[in-house]
């Protein structure tokens, strides 16, 4: 049984190991300070890049401010009046998930925008992953195609098998 788990477990941390990591990001607009006035997010978020899959979570005044999704022109003049979608929840923690590659503009309405209360971002697809370089024909030969490396792993392990079973 102690050996099942044992194998169970080898093979559960190769597969782990095997897969690469994949994950989105939660971008807290504003970081510390929030969706709030008198804050540049252009500068914010210049050096940030949003990938598809990530979310932007919007923390403010509940009571005051919103999160309004807007065309360009809309956000370039503040212009709340026809938002694209209103992410406003009322709680004043709002997400709003980043799932197609393009612009998102939002700004917040009742005044606010022109006090900065705007951001735009562009989404973008992952990079690919690296990929392996070619084997090259000069290249040493590997360990494992010598004729004695297998027989000699095999022999290892049968005789740690007989050792731990018997001891």
């Amino acid at each position: 049984m102690e050996k099942r788990l044992l194998t169970l477990a080898a093979v559960l941390f190769a597969m782990v190991a095997v897969v690469p990591e994949v994950s989105a990001t939660r971008w807290t607009v504003g970081s510390k300070m929030g969706w709030t006035t008198n804050v540049n997010y252009t500068i914010w978020a210049q050096n940030i890049t949003f990938y598809n899959g990530d979310w932007l979570f919007f923390v403010y005044d509940r009571n005051q401010m919103n999160v309004l999704e807007v065309n360009k022109t809309d956000y370039e003049s503040c212009n709340a009046d026809h938002p694209l979608k209103n992410w406003t929840r009322g709680a004043g923690r709002d997400v709003v998930p980043l799932n197609v590659t393009r612009h998102f503009y939002f700004i917040s309405g009742k005044g606010f925008c022109y006090g900065g209360m705007k951001l735009a971002v562009r989404v973008e697809n992952m990079p690919p992953p690296p990929k392996a370089s070619p084997v090259k024909s000069g290249a040493p030969s590997s360990i494992l195609n010598r004729p004695y490396v297998l027989p000699a792993v095999f022999a290892i392990g049968a005789m740690w098998d007989a050792f731990v079973h018997f001891w």
